[in-house]
């Protein structure tokens, strides 16, 4: 039995690969899969005077351990990998989209003044430099207001120690993944809008396209079970957290909303998309040092393991 070592992923962005791990699916493709614990609190306050990413380790949430050797794969948003594949030491690169689309938003605390986008003008949002929500907070943001009035600072990885310092008051806003939309909708944060994103695996060589094409083969079967029943899977969003956050396991399954779980076939980034993507990447001053899109993925075990698994 082949074994792949993954870096531990939550149900909102890894719900499908949680399912094939739990329900038996990667065993019966032949593979062994070991989950490699990371830090996702790696950052533990906001830093309100930083508003620029360049200079923040962009492992500091994800792939750090497949750089030290410690994990074979990865899953992150898409636009974060760019920037992690960019800046790998061990030659790691994307090999197609992740099975989970993941929903996010920004939210205010019950008092905050600020019921729009626009109003969120020079105001500071708290984010996780280089996750899916840095990236969806600019893409939002920009909707509303000009770029120079978008202002992001850095702020923890995990959703809880956001919420929390936006309940403080440390930052006018935050973004937040389930459940603690949920939770934060509970306790009477508005969200001030949302929207899905995609996000990516990233490997290291060690996974070539048999291995990525059996994984994909048990990813598509979750996505398929998923599909057919989401509120059965919401509970898995209140069972990852709940031994550590007590109002986590306060909540229901039932409190989660399932028009929040999209899943999908995993899949190839279609080129338009990739060279999109780089482009406005780009444009917000990184991927400095990257000539080509083609640069960040790995073409052929993508080509080869996802047209494979399809079949």
């Amino acid at each position: 039995m082949k074994q792949l070592v993954l870096e531990s992923t939550a149900p909102f962005q890894g719900l499908p690969e949680l399912v094939a791990y739990q329900e038996g699916l990667f065993e019966k493709e032949g593979i062994e899969i070991v989950w490699a614990d990371r830090d996702e609190t790696a950052l533990k306050a906001v830093a309100k005077d930083k508003a620029n990413p360049l200079g923040v380790d962009p492992f500091g949430s994800h792939g750090k351990l497949l750089e030290a050797g410690k994990a074979d794969m990865y899953n992150a948003c898409e636009w974060g990998n760019y920037c992690r594949v960019e800046d790998t030491k061990v030659g790691s690169r994307q090999l197609g989209r992740r099975a989970i689309v993941t929903y996010a938003g920004i939210v205010v605390r019950p008092e905050s003044p600020v019921y729009t986008g626009q109003q969120l003008a020079g105001r500071a949002v708290g984010v996780p430099f280089y996750a899916g929500t840095h990236y969806l907070a600019l893409h939002l943001l920009s909707g509303f207001l000009p770029r120079d009035a978008v202002k992001v600072v850095p702020a923890p990885s995990g959703s809880r120690s956001r919420l929390l310092a936006m309940l403080r008051g440390d930052v006018e806003a935050v973004t937040l993944t389930e459940p603690y939309l949920t939770l934060a909708e509970k306790k009477g944060c508005r969200i001030i809008c949302a929207a899905f994103y995609h996000g990516t695996e990233v490997a290291s060589d060690n996974v070539d396209a048999e291995t990525y094409k059996a994984f994909n083969r048990a990813v598509r079967e979750a996505v398929r079970r998923i599909n057919a029943d989401k509120a059965k899977y919401t509970s898995y969003f209140i069972y990852y957290h709940k031994a550590k956050d007590p109002e986590i396991g306060a909540l229901k399954p039932e409190d989660i909303n399932p028009a929040h779980i999209a899943v999908c076939d995993p899949a190839p980034i279609p080129a338009d998309e990739l060279k999109r993507t780089y482009d406005w990447i780009k444009s917000w001053g990184m991927l400095t040092r990257t000539e080509s899109e083609g640069d960040l993925i790995n073409a052929i075990v993508q080509s080869q393991a996802h047209a494979a698994a399809a079949e």
